[in-house]
Parts: C-alpha cells; structure tokens; sequence
C-alpha cells in the first residue's frame, strides 16, 4: 500500500518540554507525491490530537480519507504529522504535564501549518484548503489562523474547519480576539461537532486540564456568522468514533 502524503513537522520539537529543536518549517512525505496535489480543485488536511506518533498519525489520515470518500468526497486528503506523542501522556501521574508541553507543540505547529498553506496557495491558488483537527488538532489549527491573520492578502486562505472532540475553549468562536481572525481567515465556514458524553473531554475539565472544552458541550456567547455546530454521540474520544458519525462532507 502506497503511504498516504502528509505534511510533517516530527522531531522539530522536543517530547519532554516543547523546546523548539528545528526551525524548518515543514517537510513533505512522500516528496514525490506533491506534484500530484498541485492544482487540486480541493484539498483536505487531517490535523491529529495527542498521543498520536507517526503511525497513529497516519492512520488517522487514512481514517478520514476512507470517511470521505464513503462521503462522495473526490479530492486529494492528506494528513498532517506532528509532535504531539509527549512523554508520559499516557500515565495519570504525568498527564497534566503532558498535556501542557502537547499544547506548546501545538501551538508552535500553528506557524508550520500556517507556512505550508502559504506556500501551497502561492503555488496553487485555485486550490480550496479545507482542514479536520481532531482534539489537540483544533489548537494547531486555531495557531495556523492567528498566525495566518497577521497579513491581509491571506483574508480566505482557508475554505473551511471542521472541529472534532475539540479541546480549545467553548468561547474561541465568540472572543474578540479569536472570532475576528476566524471571520477572517476562513471563507466558508467553521463546523464544530461537539459531544456531551466525550469521556475524555469530560475528565479534562473535572480535572481542570482544560477549561470548558469547546468539544464538549459546544460554544459559548454570541459566535461568529460562520460558525456553525452539530451535536453528535461517537462512542468515544477517538477520531474513528467521531468519524463514523460523520453524515456529510463538507
């Protein structure tokens, strides 16, 4: 089976305490696959959460590539691979500090997304980017726009976001400082589907390891236009869970 293509920032940054360990803004993996997403009508990017290494990152590409073609979805889907395996994620004991250097990364990872959709969009501006972020994703994504927002001709770059399990916080689409620049920098729309009974966002915020989880129980305050959400019930956290519910795309 050929790999699927995926941008990818491993090893940029350190597992232990999210120090930045190179400045290179992304490679692409296989490089010879490239080309072949290049003047793409569409473009799907699937951005992992935490605990994922390369092969979890892979497979959750795959997950959602499968998913929307069962979808009647035609275009290229890639994934996005990052450092988000931090260490002792999964012990209890060491889990809030985990989280917190999983953060950093993937805050960090906003501006490595953010470079790539620059360069591609120079290189295929025709192309329609629409990006999935699972979990901790959604915070890699929300980086790439503020980063993104920081220069007028990229208002658009992005055709749409669809959140899943989200763990930013449920007042993102409605704060004055996030709600401009996803009004900005996204065209279409941004999808949020959220889950009262996620197990994992649940014992977040019992444990105050992420406060109101915008996955959770869904945004707060008067959003933005182009927010829009859908309440769903996967069997867990996991990405599978969310993306068998899935009833369409985009």
């Amino acid at each position: 089976m050929r790999p699927i293509p995926r941008i990818s920032t491993r090893g940029y940054y350190d597992l232990t305490d999210g120090t930045t360990l190179k400045k290179n803004p992304y490679y692409f993996y296989p490089p010879q696959d490239f080309e072949k997403i290049i003047d793409s009508k569409e473009l799907t990017i699937m951005i992992h959460g935490l605990r994922n290494n390369k092969a979890g990152a892979v497979a959750k590409a795959i997950i959602a590539k499968n998913k929307l073609r069962k979808l009647g979805y035609v275009h290229p889907v890639i994934g996005y691979s990052y450092d988000s395996n931090t260490m002792g994620a999964h012990l209890i004991a060491f889990a809030h500090h985990a989280l917190s250097v999983g953060q950093t990364i993937a805050k960090k990872n906003g501006r490595n997304l953010a470079s790539f959709i620059e360069d591609f969009k120079s290189i295929s501006p025709k192309t329609k980017i629409r990006l999935l972020g699972h979990s901790l994703g959604s915070q890699v994504i929300l980086s790439a726009v503020e980063r993104l927002s920081k220069k007028n001709l990229n208002s658009g770059i992005i055709e749409s976001a669809h959140f899943f399990g989200a763990s930013i916080t449920a007042d993102v689409p409605s704060s004055k400082k996030y709600g401009p620049l996803l009004e900005k920098i996204i065209h279409e729309k941004i999808v949020n589907y959220y889950s009262p009974t996620d197990d994992v966002l649940f014992w977040a915020q019992n444990t105050n390891f992420v406060s109101s989880p915008l996955g959770l129980h869904g945004a707060i305050g008067k959003t933005i236009s182009k927010y829009h959400q859908k309440q769903v019930s996967p069997e867990n956290h996991r990405f599978a869970s969310y993306a068998a519910v899935l009833k369409s795309f985009p």
